[in-house]
């Protein structure tokens, strides 16, 4: 499935996740903003993306303004920013999809499993958006590391959790988008689970000496 192109803003788009999905939705047609505490950074960044893929649609700002201007806005940002980059985006995130990748790492024991009182990060923002924003659960077990990397598959499913069932719908859609198996997983409260699976990962990665462990979702026929 592919879905129709939107206008995607990637809060925390100038980091290496933010920049990888933004790259390969740019190169699936879709309109790209990343956004950014410095909007110069963000255009620069964009300026480079364009070049590298040779198009024009990719533009860069702050996170703010990028929220105004999308339809859909992704937050790729550390934990520790995740609010605040939130609240400073409000106005543009109002009435919009909201896919929050974020993963509650705690420095430097980012191999254990440490969860926020809340239960998970992204039940945390809904909770602080209530009804402002349909929020979505997604891309947390995605490694960065090949991201950009167009040509590289990404032996990695994304596990989507959402309260709002068309939301997570759209979440899949631009997973598929991005080259990336999707499927439901059910309301956000289930984003516990996921965002604990990170550290696993992440963990697996440091013993067995590789740069992105994947989950791989068996018995259900492709979508």
């Amino acid at each position: 499935m592919t879905t129709r192109k939107y206008t995607i803003a990637v809060l925390g788009g100038t980091g290496a996740e933010g920049g990888g999905l933004a790259t390969r939705w740019a190169k699936a047609g879709h309109k790209v903003i990343l956004g950014s505490r410095d909007s110069g950074r963000a255009a620069a960044v964009a300026a480079e993306l364009n070049q590298a893929l040779g198009i024009d649609t990719v533009k860069g700002d702050s996170n703010r303004n990028a929220a105004k201007a999308a339809e859909i806005v992704v937050l790729t940002v550390p934990h520790g920013a995740q609010r605040r980059t939130a609240e400073e985006a409000i106005d543009g995130i109002r009435g919009k999809i909201l896919i929050d990748a974020t993963v509650p790492l705690v420095p430097p024991k980012v191999a254990r499993v440490q969860l926020p009182a809340d239960g998970s990060a992204v039940a945390s923002l809904q909770k602080l958006l209530g009804e402002q924003a349909r929020v979505v659960s997604a891309f947390q077990n995605v490694s960065a590391h090949y991201l950009k990397d167009l040509d590289h598959t990404i032996d990695c499913d994304v596990l989507v959790c959402g309260d709002d069932v068309a939301a997570r719908e759209v979440a899949i859609g631009l997973a598929r988008d991005a080259g990336l198996r999707a499927y439901h997983a059910g309301p956000i409260a289930n984003s516990v689970a996921v965002e604990a699976l990170t550290s696993v990962l992440i963990s697996i990665n440091s013993r067995y000496k590789v740069a992105g462990s994947g989950i791989r979702i068996t018995g259900v026929p492709d979508q």
